[in-house]
C-alpha cells in the first residue's frame, strides 16, 4: 500500500511540474505576443452583452456637453461617474456651476467630481475659494445653503470653519440646516461645539438636523445638549433625542429618559417607545422599575418595546 501511494504521488508531482513549465511557457509566449491580443480575448468574452451596457470613459467634449447644456440629471450622474479620472481644465468652470443646480444629487455628484482635479479647483480664488465667498456673502439663502453643502463635499478640513460658523449665525434655516448637513459630511462639531449650539436653534428642522449629525460624527463632546432636547417642545425632537441618546449608551441620561415613559409626563407615544427603547439599550440598572412600569402602557408598541428592554436590564 505505501509503495503504490509513493507511486501515486511521484506521478502527482511530475503532472503538477508538467503543467508548472507549461503556464510558464504560455506566460513567456503572451508577454511575447502582441498586446491587441489580449483586448481580442476580452472581446470575445463579452461579444454576447449589449454594447450600450458597457462602461465607456466620458470624454472632456461630452462633460463640456452635459454641463452647459439641458442634459437630463440621470445623463450628467452617469457622465461624471465615468469621467471620474477624465483631467479637462475647461470642464471645472461649466461643472463647478452645478453645484449650485436645483437637484441635489446633481449637486452631490458635481462637487465629488471636482474634489478629484488635481488642477484648478483648490487655489486662490479657484472653485473652493469661491465656494467659500458664496458661503459668506451669496444673495439668496438657496446659493449660501448648497455652497455649504458643497464645503460639506469637498471633505477639505478647512471648510469647518465657515459652516461652522454658517451654522449658528445665518439668518436662514434652510441655510443653518444645509451647514449642519456639512459638519456632519465634514465629521466634526465645529471648532466651537456649533453642532451643539446648533441643537438649541429656533426651528425644528435645524435642531433634528444637528441631533443626526452628532449620531454620525466620530467625535461629539457636548452630551448635555442632546441630554437637554428631551424637554423640547417637540416631540419630534423629544423623540430623536432618546433615540440619540440610547445609541451612544449615554448613562448620564438614564434620569432624563426615565421621566419620558411615564404617560402622565409624556403624552407622545412615540416618546415613550424612544425612551424605553433608549434605557434598553443603554442597560443601566436602577431603570428596571420605570421599564417594567412601561410594561402596562396604554400604547401597544411601547407595551412591546419595554417588555424587550427589560431583558436587557
Amino acid at each position: 500500500m505505501r509503495t503504490n501511494f509513493r507511486i501515486l504521488e511521484t506521478r502527482a508531482l511530475g503532472i503538477a511540474a508538467g503543467l508548472l513549465l507549461a503556464a510558464a511557457g504560455s506566460a513567456g509566449t503572451t508577454a511575447g505576443n502582441d498586446f491587441a491580443s489580449t483586448h481580442a480575448g476580452r472581446a470575445t468574452v463579452y461579444e454576447q452583452i449589449p454594447e450600450a451596457s458597457l462602461e465607456e470613459l466620458s470624454s472632456p467634449d461630452h462633460i463640456l456637453g452635459i454641463a452647459a447644456g439641458n442634459a437630463a440629471p440621470t445623463e450628467i450622474w452617469r457622465t461624471l461617474e465615468h469621467g471620474e479620472k477624465v483631467e479637462c481644465l475647461d470642464c471645472i468652470g461649466p461643472v463647478a456651476k452645478l453645484l449650485y443646480d436645483a437637484n441635489p444629487k446633481t449637486r452631490e455628484i458635481s462637487a465629488w467630481w471636482l474634489r478629484r482635479r488635481i488642477f484648478g479647483v483648490f487655489g486662490d480664488g479657484q472653485v473652493y475659494s469661491q465656494v467659500q465667498d458664496a458661503l459668506r456673502n451669496g444673495s439668496t439663502e438657496e446659493h449660501r445653503a448648497y455652497a455649504a453643502e458643497a464645503l460639506g463635499e469637498f471633505l477639505v478640513g478647512s471648510g469647518v470653519a465657515p459652516v461652522a460658523l454658517a451654522a449658528v449665525s445665518d439668518p436662514s434655516p434652510m441655510v443653518r440646516r444645509s451647514a449642519v448637513r456639512a459638519l456632519e459630511r465634514l465629521n466634526h462639531e465645529g471648532p466651537g461645539a456649533e453642532l451643539a449650539t446648533a441643537m438649541g436653534d429656533q426651528v425644528e428642522a435645524v435642531r433634528l438636523a444637528a441631533l443626526e449629525a452628532a449620531v454620525h460624527i466620530n467625535v461629539f463632546s457636548r452630551l448635555d445638549a442632546v441630554v437637554a432636547r428631551l424637554s423640547d417642545d417637540s416631540p419630534d425632537v423629544r423623540r430623536r433625542a432618546a433615540e440619540v441618546l440610547g445609541t451612544m449608551h449615554a448613562t448620564d441620561a438614564v434620569v432624563g429618559l426615565m421621566a419620558l415613559t411615564a404617560p402622565e409626563q409624556e403624552p407622545d407615544p412615540r416618546v415613550r417607545t424612544a425612551a424605553v427603547g433608549a434605557l434598553g439599550r443603554i442597560a443601566d440598572p436602577s431603570a428596571h422599575d420605570a421599564v417594567a412600569a412601561a410594561e402596562a402602557d396604554p400604547d401597544p408598541l411601547v407595551r412591546s418595546i419595554a417588555h424587550f428592554s427589560l431583558r436587557r436590564l
